[in-house]
């Protein structure tokens, strides 16, 4: 299997803070049946702030430690960028890292909105090659009472991954229902650990593909599984054609 979101590198963000932690995360993800990973560090919050320069060089750094320990696990190049109105200045300056140096780019939003910019911003990606990923649309609340708004992104382009945890139903069950909802009406693509850390926050891919088997079948899953294959390669993904999500209104709440 392929990670294309994990938060591994050690020292940058909320996720591993030390190489040994990284090493833990390595051999929870091979026991897990991972074998690629893409390193994908918060980048342009008000917390964390990783150029690809930085991220170049841990991944190189963490690429030597696990043939050093021995540990069959490949770690590629990325960003968690969140969107943010300079991109493009950063882009052009090299600062932006994409999903193993290709065309894809993880970009999150605000855990309570999407940016009245973001659409514009989309159409400016792509026109430079770029493919936006949607991180966790499951766990935005605005997405999740107003789902159109993901629906007009996709529509236009962009795609979107939901998170392992999401879907086995570990960060509760409102989520996993939203995220089934979204690959039910084609608007994810691909599945991702997101993980931090082995305890809290961890890997948990092989069951999310486990659980949308018994809810979709074997070929959703495989589509999801070769989708990340072709995201770190840069080529063209599977995807059908949207369809939007109807909440239905609870009469009696204003």
């Amino acid at each position: 299997m392929i990670d294309i979101h994990c938060h591994i590198l050690p020292g940058l963000d909320d996720g591993a803070q030390t190489l040994e932690n990284s090493l833990e995360m390595a051999k929870a993800a091979v026991n897990d049946g991972i074998r690629k990973i893409a390193a994908t560090p918060h980048h342009q919050t008000s917390r964390y702030n990783n150029p690809k320069k930085v991220v170049v060089e841990k991944v190189n750094q963490l690429n030597d430690a696990l043939q050093r320990e021995g540990i069959p696990l490949e770690i590629l190049t990325g960003q968690e960028v969140r969107l943010f109105g300079d991109w493009e200045l950063e882009y052009d300056r090299d600062l932006i890292a994409t999903v193993n140096n290709k065309n894809y780019i993880l970009i999150e939003f605000p855990a309570n909105h999407v940016p009245n910019y973001a659409e514009r911003l989309f159409y400016e990606m792509q026109t430079k090659g770029l493919i936006p990923v949607i991180v966790h649309p499951e766990r935005n609340s605005q997405i999740v009472e107003q789902p159109d708004k993901l629906f007009s992104l996709v529509e236009k382009g962009a795609i979107s991954q939901v998170t392992a945890s999401s879907v086995t139903g570990d960060l509760g069950k409102k989520i996993q229902k939203f995220s089934f909802q979204l690959i039910e009406a084609n608007l994810t693509h691909c599945v991702a650990s997101d993980a931090h850390n082995t305890t809290t926050r961890p890997f948990h891919l092989s069951a999310a593909y486990e659980e949308i088997e018994r809810e979709f079948g074997k070929e959703i899953v495989y589509m999801f599984r070769e989708n990340a294959e072709y995201i770190i390669s840069g080529q063209m993904i599977y995807r059908e054609d949207p369809q939007p999500i109807k909440r239905k209104k609870i009469l009696g709440l204003f």
